[in-house]
């Protein structure tokens, strides 16, 4: 008779779950003040846990950043779903701009993972995939009911990303006040109006990796 050898996972000790709890806290504070550019042996100096301990929880940067913005994803597919199911297409696009501007602001590591740092991090392609087709439908709608400029291209929004992410401040509140002010901005930019200028050709600034956002 064949024996079966193979065995269910054990679940994690208390003092390893501890350890992975410390790890996650650590590096999503790292991310949101340093960006992803902060060291694995500095997010483990921050846990209290030997860089080996890191290595053995999460063997890279990619894995680390994927668990630790699983909450951010999970907010950014809320936001544009709230946005889809807005009757009046311009409040909901209006919604995304403002909710995805605080959301960014809070971490720039979210930002710079979002915008493909870690393109083969399969989670963010495809939530990062659902959120651009969420926003380009939304798009749609709202310039077919005359609200959105319609020289508007979804390259306008990482352009948005990339300035968000230049607010520096002393703080986090300070940071995301001031980028409800500058999504404030920007909705302002975005409304059609016939004083509008046309806008210069479009630069194409979305990452060229495979599974690409735009």
């Amino acid at each position: 008779m064949r024996v079966v050898t193979d065995r269910l996972p054990h679940p994690l000790r208390s003092d390893a779950l501890d350890n992975r709890g410390r790890i996650l806290d650590a590096a999503r504070a790292l991310f949101a003040t340093e960006g992803l550019n902060v060291p694995m042996r500095e997010i483990a100096r921050h846990a209290g846990v030997g860089p080996a301990t890191l290595y053995r929880r999460f063997p890279t940067k990619q894995m680390l950043a994927t668990e630790a913005f699983a909450d951010e994803m999970r907010a950014c597919h809320v936001l544009v779903d709230e946005g889809l199911a807005e009757p009046d297409p311009w409040r909901g696009f209006c919604h995304v701009i403002e909710k995805t501007c605080e959301l960014h602001a809070r971490s720039r590591g979210f930002t710079e993972a979002f915008m493909s740092t870690f393109p083969d991090a399969m989670d963010f392609a495809a939530e990062r995939a659902y959120a651009v087709k969420s926003i380009a439908e939304l798009a749609h709608r709202a310039k077919d009911a005359g609200h959105l400029r319609p020289d508007f291209v979804l390259d306008d929004l990482i352009l948005m990303l990339m300035a968000n992410r230049g607010i520096h401040t002393t703080s986090q509140a300070t940071r995301v006040a001031a980028s409800r002010r500058f999504a404030a901005l920007v909705i302002q930019a975005f409304r059609a109006s016939p004083q509008h200028s046309p806008l210069p050709p479009v630069a194409r600034l979305a990452p060229a990796a495979p599974g690409k956002i735009m």
